[in-house]
């Protein structure tokens, strides 16, 4: 959810993917989303957003995330980013991430309700952290599981082939 110009045409052109996507059989689609295992024994299967447009999108205009799922942020290579809440409708945790490692975590997270979406507050505020990846789930995640800043996050796809997530598989192989 970070903040460009042209969001509605990349909300345009995502809606018209994920309708595309969603008609694929929801056996085949469980046995190809990846997961992430958070700190020790905690599994979070994920949407994954590598391209600028999934980026962008994000989790945006969702009512609701299942404790279990969450969305993860590719940055390959790695960079610094900020993440707002523009446009979201539900609570989120944000697990900053680098190498494998958590190191930075903003629990509770509430929408912009801002008329404007430019007054809405960016994560971190000011300068980015550099990150490989940002995984976000359903608000309280951090706390209900005992997620820290130093714990690991394994990323995983059990099926990759034919898979649309192939390509992301192999960074992390």
């Amino acid at each position: 959810m970070i903040r460009s110009a042209k969001v509605r045409f990349r909300f345009a052109v995502m809606a018209i993917a994920a309708a595309l996507f969603s008609q694929a059989s929801s056996e085949g689609a469980e046995a190809k989303m990846p997961t992430a295992k958070i700190g020790t024994a905690n599994v979070v299967k994920l949407e994954v957003a590598a391209s600028e447009a999934e980026i962008q999108r994000g989790l945006m205009y969702r009512t609701s995330l299942p404790d279990d799922q969450g969305m993860v942020f590719l940055f390959h290579p790695p960079r610094p980013v900020n993440f707002w809440m523009a446009h979201c409708f539900i609570s989120l945790d944000m697990l900053f991430v680098k190498d494998g490692k958590i190191i930075k975590i903003f629990e509770n997270v509430p929408p912009c309700r801002a008329q404007n979406e430019r007054d809405c507050p960016t994560y971190p505020a000011g300068p980015g952290i550099e990150v490989t990846e940002v995984v976000e789930v359903s608000a309280g995640y951090a706390k209900r599981h005992d997620v820290k800043v130093g714990d690991p996050v394994i990323l995983r796809l059990h099926d990759h082939r034919n898979s649309p997530f192939a390509s992301w598989e192999r960074r992390f192989a």
